[in-house]
């Protein structure tokens, strides 16, 4: 509907990227659309939840380090204007994300204050492009969590615990005759919390 190309990264990892990318209108009609669709969710999760204020919107932009000076502006004057005018809270990374040259641009507030927030990103984004070359950040799967309980070793599938093969479970028999824990609640600075 939005006349977007829309891209989304491959699926085992906890983050995917959502790539839009076309003519700034396009790409407007694309954001407002996924910003409504997050406020519907909010919604959905409100209905049947006890928490009476409703939390904002919150969408993480992907933006080259090289272009995020030109966002933040001589002592913050960009951004202070940015969200002056749009009504968004917006907040960059200090740090590049994992092995890449890209910062994460958080943006929260209404649906309409993200979308002329965007708007306004997109402005400063063409105005500057990237200098050099751009390493994108890419979202590392996760690995499958392992759980041990009665000295059986479980691997979490879904919602589901599955009792994982025997090495593993001597390997964490070993691993319990080997170290010194102490109980619970008597935490080693070594081990804080």
């Amino acid at each position: 509907q939005s006349g977007a190309r829309i891209n989304i990264s491959e699926g085992n990892c906890p983050e995917r990227i959502v790539t839009i990318t076309g003519p700034t209108d396009a790409i407007f009609k694309a954001f407002a659309m996924i910003a409504y669709k997050f406020e519907e969710d909010i919604n959905n999760s409100m209905s049947n939840s006890t928490a009476t204020s409703k939390p904002p919107v919150t969408l993480r932009l992907v933006v080259p380090a090289s272009q995020c000076g030109s966002l933040i502006g001589k002592g913050g004057s960009k951004i202070k204007e940015i969200r002056e005018s749009t009504g968004a809270q917006v907040q960059v990374a200090g740090d590049m994300l994992p092995n890449s040259t890209e910062r994460a641009v958080t943006i929260s507030g209404t649906p309409d204050a993200i979308i002329q927030c965007v708007k306004q990103i997109c402005v400063v984004m063409l105005e500057s492009p990237p200098k050099g070359a751009t390493i994108p950040y890419r979202p590392k799967p996760a690995s499958t969590p392992v759980i041990f309980a009665g000295g059986q070793a479980y691997t979490i599938q879904g919602q589901y615990a599955i009792p994982h093969p025997d090495q593993l479970t001597k390997l964490h028999q070993l691993a319990m005759q080997q170290t010194p824990f102490t109980p619970l609640g008597q935490t080693t600075p070594a081990f804080p919390g």
